[in-house]
């Protein structure tokens, strides 16, 4: 199943303009890179699609679930930009806390922790107090947070910002094995390149509208063929904004 944002309208305010207005659209199977300049929306459209945030307007349904029902909320994890690591707790604890505040009880939280972290490449790390990981580890934390109590969409709000190039490769390797039939994963980035040849469809939003949705190869079919590497998506990405059409 997907999640569906249907006319979906939403402010930060009743006097604020919306930052959404009858937005439609569903979060394609696999992996799915979300691009758009800074103030498109795309953490607004992250927080409704997983139910932390309400829509003034229009629906968001996971199969018959909207995302008032509890239900939703565990079948949709969300990870935030900043990760914050909880004083005194490790790695194991942290996730097991999320699991908890999730409704699992206790025991299911501490055994479903471990498996997160395995999942995560971070099962040598679990009884290492998370103020001594390292940035891209804690990130990693945030991964195994979101997927302890078995999600199956999850949504990734600009999780490498701030990453070197070797943490930004191992985070890119987790992504690419999680995204598999059972999870559907959309990450948010501001970085054109970042995973877009790799992601398996490609959404761009900009001024709160989706303004390309579709395969990888479609979105790269928007840059000539000779245009190198990472550089390709960049060009698509800028020829799409010059001819910005609302799918």
């Amino acid at each position: 199943m997907s999640v569906e944002l249907a006319s979906v309208s939403f402010s930060y305010g009743r006097r604020k303009p919306n930052i959404l207005n009858d937005l439609s659209y569903t979060v394609p199977e696999g992996f799915t890179v979300l691009l758009g300049p800074n103030g498109a929306g795309k953490s607004t459209l992250l927080k409704l699609a997983c139910g932390m945030n309400q829509p003034a307007a229009g629906t968001v349904r996971l199969g018959r679930l909207t995302s008032r029902d509890r239900a939703f909320l565990t079948a949709v994890a969300w990870m935030p930009q900043n990760i914050t690591a909880m004083t005194g707790l490790t790695a194991r604890e942290q996730v097991a806390y999320t699991g908890w505040l999730k409704g699992m009880n206790r025991n299911d939280a501490w055994d479903a922790a471990a498996t997160a972290l395995e999942r995560v490449h971070l099962r040598e790390r679990a009884d290492v107090k998370t103020k001594q990981l390292s940035g891209g580890q804690l990130r990693r934390v945030g991964v195994a947070s979101a997927l302890v109590h078995d999600a199956e969409v999850l949504l990734l709000d600009e999780p490498t910002a701030g990453m070197d190039p070797t943490q930004r490769r191992v985070f890119r390797d987790l992504i690419l094995t999680l995204a598999t039939s059972e999870v559907s994963v959309l990450m948010s980035t501001h970085d054109v390149a970042d995973l877009a040849e790799e992601a398996d469809h490609v959404t761009v939003l900009n001024e709160g509208a989706v303004t390309f949705t579709g395969a990888t190869r479609d979105f790269l079919a928007h840059a000539p063929t000779d245009v190198p590497g990472a550089r390709r998506a960049e060009v698509a990405y800028t020829n799409l904004a010059a001819h910005s059409t609302i799918y």
